[in-house]
């Protein structure tokens, strides 16, 4: 028999959820199974799986604990990861990162070595031995690997839950990024207004009532320009997948190092001739509520300096207030915060 006690953290967690965390060796069939076999129970009664558990419940798992109950995840000890990212902003409830080009934010086939989820939870000293069914640390949105700037992680599941729910529905958010774009634009600033296919639509959706399009709204305006490159700020309303990336490419302005949506040729001058090395397109500026207070937290992750050096081989200017930002890891003063 298997007894877990919920804490605070824990709390608020559909049981199918939790107990699934706790049997990540069972298969999903089975754990179903026990749940209609009443071997679930929760405080001495039947366990349903859509009920919400609460703070001091006591949930009892009916089986051989020794077959059941998966070992304990394996956390990083404190100083075995090397934490690359800079610190933006750090509360009790969120840690706000600088994350660099070519870090993954998450595990996932074929990446390799550490990732943010590692890195943040070396940072904040996450206990290795923490249960299955405990919260760790963990990013609260996605950012492309190949894309630097700011993300945000949550520290526990209330903000966790609290920030799925700001970013699923962009209330009172503002996302700014810097992008890095082939050739020279028609006019100083414009709007993309083009529906994108849904990213991840299955084969079996597609055949069934054909390609999805998602509404995907994206404003640009330039900073700096030449006739071969230009650096736009671009803000977003709608967090489609990739959604910077494939609107400027439809446009024929795509991200200068895009190795997915760019100009192939264009890339290779722009290494050639100004040594770009990544993806020109860094999260720059996001403002989003908090997610205990419901202050505005405005964050701003500076210009990558090997960015900045691109732009001075290619003659453009760093514009004025774009400060340019150092390698490495260091704590940030607060950021900026309405109350």
């Amino acid at each position: 028999m298997i007894q877990l006690t919920i804490s605070e953290d824990a709390a608020g967690q559909r049981l199918d959820k939790l107990v699934r965390k706790a049997l990540q060796g069972v298969p999903l069939s089975h754990v179903y199974k026990m749940f209609r076999t009443r071997k679930i129970r929760v405080n001495g009664a039947r366990g349903k799986a859509e009920q919400l558990v609460a703070a001091g419940d006591v949930v009892v798992i009916r089986g051989d604990e020794e077959r059941l109950l998966a070992p304990p995840q394996e956390g990083a000890a404190p100083g075995a990861v090397k934490v690359t990212f800079r610190v933006l902003h750090e509360d009790e409830d969120v840690l706000a990162v600088d994350k660099p080009a070519g870090l993954a934010a998450h595990p996932g086939t074929g990446i390799t070595g550490a990732t943010l989820v590692e890195m943040s939870r070396a940072y904040l000293k996450t206990p290795g031995d923490l249960p299955p069914t405990e919260f760790r640390p963990s990013p609260a949105h996605r950012l492309d690997r190949d894309t630097s700037g700011v993300v945000l992680v949550a520290k526990h599941r209330k903000a966790m839950v609290r920030l799925t729910e700001i970013f699923t529905s962009g209330e009172g958010m503002k996302k700014t990024y810097l992008a890095l774009v082939k050739g020279k634009m028609p006019r100083e600033a414009g709007t993309i207004d083009l529906p994108l296919s849904e990213h991840e639509q299955t084969a079996r959706s597609k055949a069934q009532r054909g390609v999805n399009f998602q509404e995907a709204l994206t404003r640009w305006k330039v900073l700096s320009a030449a006739r071969e490159i230009s650096l736009l700020a671009v803000s977003i309303e709608t967090g489609r997948t990739h959604q910077i990336r494939r609107h400027l490419e439809a446009i024929g302005h795509p991200v200068a190092g895009d190795r997915r949506y760019g100009d192939f040729a264009f890339n290779r001058t722009a290494k050639q001739r100004w040594a770009l090395r990544r993806m020109g397109l860094h999260a720059w500026r996001l403002q989003i509520p908090h997610p205990r207070t419901g202050d505005p937290l405005r964050l701003e992750a500076p210009f990558p300096a090997e960015l900045a050096e691109v732009l001075s081989r290619a003659n453009l200017a760093l514009p004025e207030g774009l400060a340019a930002g150092g390698a490495g890891t260091r704590r940030a003063g607060r950021a900026a915060r309405d109350r």
